[in-house]
């Protein structure tokens, strides 16, 4: 497999300018010739097709959800990064850049982070132009505040709503293009397999989940555009129906798939409330600006938190991060938040939480400063947890959230499969190995209104393919080929009736991943892990109960689809983890850490991105390398005390 990430050269600083001037263009007459199929209605692919479709491109996208408004995007609540020093602390594209590699731990692509940098700014001009209510200054001027891993406020926000709201104004732009007849928006549809041609991504093959019936959908690009894989672990902050069945199943036709084991666990969400819970809620990362992190100094302290004097308390993040304090990375405040809980200091029931307490700052500044900045999110945890926020401290605790790992991708955004672009989440791209705080947000923008309409046009320019439809026989041998494993699923094919349902069956494998995958591997727990994922691929086979009929809408079903290509990434995911003989970011092998417990990276052997190759069922995937190079970016011990 070859990886060519198709870096541009010279200046760093000029790259992105450089490579669309190098773009080759279509004419706008000729824009109409072409279709682009995009997969996924949250802010990357919703942006993308909208824009996309305003450039002249016929467009069709597909999402399982009932309404584009739906797509998980819309739960983001912190913000959304750019680099406008409008605080006037001394931000800059270069120290956005720079603090972006650094979060990652020196293991993404400079050019990307770089590229992601100077857009940032041109995302909260289209944003406004859209008509996102971001906070403002009394003076008019847009509000900020911080994010853990930066020393600046360059994160613009609405309250504890940016992700709705961002999502809301690109689904505005993109219902516009649907009313002009421009884009074709399909609802309702579960991508199960990717089409291609002679090596070229053609289409896809989707399940319609209120009929139960397979269409094939053609394009002369494809862009998957599904989001993250979280639900890998069963419970998540993902919405209960967010899968990975769209970049696996194009894996499985030839995509390379990057660093799988790079999984975030976010610091901030309200603990589990019972073993069945599938769903968690994230308290947004925000909170911490004004919120202060603590837990009981003394091991074992069952007293409620005002009946602890504040020597008692052991504000463990500022004491050991003096610099940064509440505003470390999330991999470094989850991992810290576990250790403590661990060491029999944490709270709540089972011990397994700890306080973010807002007292000091409503003293301060006044409930109504807090009620301004956060109203929506103490609703949110009052409401689930009957506990009010500005009377006593919250009670939070690490959840898997974010995943940095995902299709690998050249710097136009294409896939080791030509004509397959993959945008926001769903690729490996900027992150490394830990996304920093409000990069999220910024990352599906760019990817949707600026990179992928420039390359994906690009692309098209030079490959005049020949339309290909529904009938053509690479159309209908993937379809055969979906609904042969529809009929194979469950103990004896059609009319299963095994004794495992899906839900036991995933909750099995979240309770393994979250174990030997989560904040914290080392190798014989990835080893047992892997036997054990192994044995419930087995089970799963053998076991699965599925109700009939398989026509019609059939949640059951659908959940099954999803659960058997987790399993196989969650094996993927373990594999790398196991092979990664380095700490870096999110990625903590316990065997790897320096004396006072701080990831220790190996550039020596592990400065690379690591793309598995498909080789079939029952078979080891191939592992291939794609060095990372730093010119403006020295690798350094990612140091926030």
């Amino acid at each position: 497999m070859k990886l060519d990430p198709q870096l541009p050269g010279g200046a760093i600083q000029g790259a992105w300018t450089q490579r669309r001037r190098e773009l080759p263009l279509i004419s706008p007459i000729n824009k109409r010739r072409f279709k682009v199929l995009v997969v996924g209605s949250g802010l990357a692919g919703a942006s993308a097709a909208a824009t996309l479709a305003e450039q002249g491109f016929r467009v069709t996208l597909l999402t399982y959800h009932d309404s584009p408004r739906r797509a998980h995007s819309v739960a983001a609540q912190g913000g959304i990064n750019a680099a406008r020093n409008y605080q006037n602390d001394g931000d800059s594209v270069e120290r956005l850049f720079l603090d972006t590699v650094k979060g990652g731990d020196f293991r993404a692509r400079e050019a990307g982070c770089h590229r992601l940098a100077e857009i940032s700014g041109a995302i909260i001009d289209q944003c406004v132009a859209q008509g996102v209510p971001f906070a403002r200054e009394y003076g008019g001027t847009l509000a900020n505040r911080s994010f853990g891993g930066a020393l600046v406020s360059r994160t613009f926000y609405a309250r504890g709503q940016t992700g709705q709201q961002l999502l809301y104004g690109a689904v505005q732009a993109l219902l516009r293009q649907v009313d002009a007849g421009r884009v074709e928006l399909l609802t309702q549809r579960d991508v199960l397999d990717l089409i291609t041609v002679e090596g070229v991504a053609r289409g896809v093959v989707c399940r319609v989940q209120a009929s139960g019936c397979l269409e094939a959908h053609t394009a002369h690009a494809v862009l998957l555009a599904s989001g993250g894989y979280s639900n890998v672990f069963h419970r998540s902050t993902n919405a209960v129906k967010s899968n990975a069945s769209a970049i696996w199943r194009a894996h499985r036709r030839g995509a390379a798939f990057a660093n799988p084991c790079f999984t975030q666990i976010h610091p901030t969400c309200i603990p589990s409330g019972d073993p069945g819970q599938s769903k968690l809620t994230l308290m947004s990362e925000s909170l911490r600006n004004d919120g202060r992190v603590w837990l009981p100094a003394q091991a074992g302290d069952a007293r409620a938190p005002d009946a602890i004097p504040e020597a008692e308390r052991d504000y463990f993040l500022e004491r050991q991060y003096p610099t940064y304090g509440n505003m470390v990375p999330r991999d470094v405040a989850s991992r810290r938040a576990r250790e403590r809980c661990l060491e029999g200091h944490g709270v709540g029931p089972g011990g397994r939480s700890v306080y973010l307490d807002f007292s000091d700052t409503i003293h301060r500044e006044g409930r109504a400063a807090i009620e301004s900045r956060y109203g929506n999110l103490f609703a949110m945890y009052e409401r689930i947890t009957g506990s009010d926020p500005y009377a006593e401290p919250m009670r939070i605790y690490p959840a898997p959230h974010y995943t940095m790992g995902g299709l690998w991708v050249d710097y136009n955004l294409m896939s080791t499969i030509p004509g397959l672009f993959v945008l926001g989440e769903a690729n490996y791209s900027e992150h490394g190995a830990n996304r920093l705080g409000a990069s999220a947000l910024m990352q599906g923008l760019a990817d949707g209104l600026f990179i992928a309409p420039a390359t994906v046009g690009g692309w098209l320019a030079g490959h005049l393919h020949t339309e290909v439809n529904p009938d053509h026989p690479a159309c209908r041998a993937a379809t055969a080929s979906v609904q042969a494993r529809i009929d194979g699923l469950g103990s004896s094919g059609l009319g299963s009736s095994g004794g495992r349902s899906c839900d036991s069956l995933h909750r099995e494998l979240g309770e393994i991943m979250i174990g030997a995958c989560g904040i914290s591997r080392h190798a014989q727990g990835l080893r047992a892990a892997l036997a054990q994922v192994q044995a419930l691929e087995q089970a799963f086979a053998e076991e699965l109960r599925l109700p009939e009929p398989r026509a019609g809408r059939n949640p059951e079903l659908e959940k099954a689809l999803r659960l058997e290509d987790f399993l196989q990434l969650a094996a993927l995911m373990l594999r790398d983890a196991l092979a990664r003989e380095e700490s870096c970011g999110a990625h903590f092998r316990e065997e790897h850490q320096s004396a006072d417990g701080e990831a220790l990276r190996d550039d020596a052997k592990f400065c690379h991105i690591a793309a598995w190759q498909w080789n079939g069922d029952g078979q080891e995937p191939l592992r291939h390398c794609e060095p990372l190079h730093y010119r403006h970016a020295t690798p350094s011990r990612r140091n926030y005390r």
